[in-house]
C-alpha cells in the first residue's frame, strides 16, 4: 500500500522507519500538555469559548505547526478542573497513572468486544471487578463490567433486571398482561428513566418516590406506591436506590430498602456512581451499610477514584445472570473455554480498554492513597459547611453526606422572588472575582449553588478566599 502522499507520521511506523519524527511530534505535544496541566492553577476554571472556526475537510494534509496549533487551542479552551477552585461538579483532575494508561491504550488500539482482540485486557477487566464486588460486599459469584458511563451501567442493570423478573429476554414484553414497573427516587440521576424509555417501558415505567428533607427515599410512600402498583394491576420488578444523589449527594437509606425489596421479590438496584468511593475508606464506609443487599450496583471511578473519563461500572452479585439472561453470542468471533467475550454480555460490543487506567490508578496511589483523598475531602466538606451555617444569609439544602455540598443564598433583605437572581448573580461573580466555579442546578423549583470538594489540592485558604467573596457580593447587594 502506497504512502507517499501521506505526512511522514502518519502512522507509527512498525519497523521504526520514521520513529525519530513521531518523537519529536509527540515530544512537541506533550510539553504544551504538561505546561497546560502544570499551569492550571494561573488559567480560568471555567475558560469560555469565542468564535469556532471553520471547520473545513482539509484536501491537503496539514503540517505539524497547524497540528500544535489546534492542540494549543483545544488546551486552553477545554473545561479546567485541575483548578482548585473548579468545584461545581464531579469532575476531577485524573490521576497521572490514568493519563498514562489512556496513552497506552490508545497505542495499543485493542479491542474489548473479545478475547482474542484484547487477550490481557479481556482476562483482567473480570478479574479486577470481581476484586471491586468483594469489597461492597456482594458475594463470592459476584463481578461486573466497565463501560462508558453511569448511564449505560444503570441501562445495562435494569435490563437484566428486566430480563430476570419478568422472563422476557427472547419474547420481550409484548406477552405481558400487567404493566411492569419499577420504583426510585424523585431525584434519581435522569439515566434511570431514560434506561426505561430505552428497555420499551415507558418513563411512567420509573414511578418517582418523594424524598425526606435530606433528599433520601421517604419509605412510607416507597411503601405505599408498592401497594397502590399491584393494587392497580401492576407489575413491580425492581427497586432503584440511590448512594449519593447528583444534587446533593446524600444516600438513600439502603438497608431499609434491601429488605423492602426482598420482601416484595423486586430486584434492588443501588446507583453508587459517585458515592461508591466511600467503601474504600473504613472510616465513612459505614455510610454505605445495606449495599451489599444490592442485585447489582453501578460505580464510577471515573469520579471519586480520580480515573480519566471514562471509566464506569456494573456490578452483580451473581455474573451468571449475564450469560444466562443477556448474552448475544456473537458467532464471528473465537472462544475461550474459561474467559467470556466481553461484548456479548455487555451492552456495547467495541469498546475502550479502560480497566488498564483505573488498575494502574488503584496500584499507583493504593488503598491507604484513596483513604486519605477521602478523608481529606471530608475534612474540606466540614469546612465549608460550618462556613455556610455562620452565615445567617445561608442555607443548606440538605445535611451532607460526603464531599458535596448544596447551598444557596437566602438575603432576607430581598424579596423572595429574587432570590433565584440572587444566587445566579452570586455564581457569576465568584466566577469572575474569586476564580471559583460552583455550578447553579435547579432543586426543589429553585436554584441553589453545589460544591464538590474533590481536587486534592483545594485548600482551607481556597475556601476562605471563596467566602470572603460571598461576603463582599452580599454586602454590595443590601440596599
Amino acid at each position: 500500500m502506497s504512502t507517499s502522499n501521506l505526512p511522514a507520521t502518519a502512522f507509527i511506523h512498525p519497523s521504526g522507519n520514521n520513529r525519530e519524527a513521531v518523537a519529536a511530534l509527540l515530544q512537541q505535544a506533550m510539553t504544551q500538555i504538561l505546561k497546560h496541566l502544570t499551569t492550571a492553577a494561573q488559567q480560568t476554571p471555567l475558560p469560555t469559548v469565542g468564535a469556532l472556526p471553520k471547520l473545513v475537510l482539509p484536501e491537503l494534509p496539514a503540517d505539524t505547526t497547524t497540528l500544535l496549533a489546534t492542540i494549543e487551542q483545544v488546551l486552553k479552551t477545554g473545561m479546567n478542573p485541575a483548578h482548585p477552585r473548579y468545584i461545581g461538579h464531579m469532575d476531577p483532575l485524573p490521576t497521572t497513572a490514568s493519563i498514562l494508561g489512556d496513552m497506552i491504550v490508545a497505542a495499543l488500539n485493542n479491542n474489548m468486544l473479545s478475547v482474542e482482540m484484547s487477550p490481557l485486557f479481556s482476562r483482567l477487566e473480570p478479574l479486577l471487578m470481581a476484586e471491586i464486588a468483594q469489597l461492597f460486599g456482594l458475594g463470592d459469584r459476584a463481578g461486573g463490567l466497565l463501560v462508558s458511563g453511569g448511564s449505560l451501567a444503570n441501562l445495562q442493570a435494569l435490563a437484566v433486571a428486566r430480563n430476570v423478573k419478568l422472563g422476557c429476554i427472547q419474547t420481550g414484553l409484548s406477552r405481558n398482561e400487567q404493566k411492569p414497573v419499577f420504583f426510585v427516587s424523585e431525584v434519581a440521576h435522569t439515566s434511570i428513566k431514560k434506561a426505561a424509555m430505552l428497555l420499551g417501558l415507558g418513563t411512567e415505567a420509573a414511578i418517582s418516590i418523594p424524598t425526606n428533607r435530606n433528599s433520601q427515599m421517604d419509605i412510607s410512600a416507597l411503601k405505599d406506591a408498592i401497594a397502590q402498583a399491584q393494587q392497580t394491576g401492576q407489575q413491580p420488578f425492581a427497586l432503584v436506590a440511590t448512594a449519593g444523589t447528583t444534587v446533593t449527594g446524600n444516600i438513600d437509606p439502603l438497608i431499609e430498602l434491601g429488605a423492602i425489596a426482598q420482601m416484595h421479590n423486586l430486584w434492588f438496584h443501588v446507583d453508587a456512581a459517585y458515592g461508591g468511593a466511600l467503601i474504600f475508606s473504613a472510616a465513612h464506609s459505614d455510610r454505605l451499610r445495606g449495599i451489599e443487599q444490592a442485585d447489582s450496583m453501578t460505580f464510577n471511578p471515573q469520579k471519586w477514584l480520580y480515573v480519566t473519563k471514562t471509566c464506569a461500572s456494573v456490578l452483580f452479585r451473581d455474573m451468571g445472570h449475564l450469560q444466562r439472561d443477556f448474552q448475544v453470542a456473537a458467532p464471528y468471533m473465537n472462544t475461550e473455554d474459561d474467559w467470556v467475550n466481553l461484548g456479548e454480555i455487555s451492552v456495547q460490543g467495541t469498546r475502550h480498554a479502560d480497566v488498564l487506567k483505573l488498575w494502574l490508578s488503584l496500584q499507583h496511589l493504593g488503598k491507604q492513597g484513596y483513604r486519605e483523598l477521602i478523608g481529606a475531602s471530608d475534612a474540606l466538606t466540614e469546612t465549608f459547611v460550618t462556613a455556610i451555617q455562620t452565615r445567617h444569609y445561608l442555607e443548606l439544602a440538605s445535611q451532607p453526606e460526603m464531599n458535596l455540598v448544596c447551598f444557596r443564598g437566602c438575603p432576607d433583605w430581598l424579596p423572595t422572588d429574587q432570590w433565584d437572581a440572587w444566587n445566579r448573580a452570586l455564581q457569576q461573580y465568584l466566577l469572575r472575582e474569586a476564580q471559583a466555579f460552583l455550578s447553579l442546578p435547579r432543586y426543589r423549583g429553585q436554584n441553589w449553588l453545589k460544591v464538590v470538594l474533590l481536587n486534592p489540592y483545594t485548600t482551607e485558604a481556597d475556601i476562605q478566599q471563596i467566602f470572603g467573596a460571598i461576603d463582599q457580593f452580599a454586602t454590595s447587594s443590601v440596599p
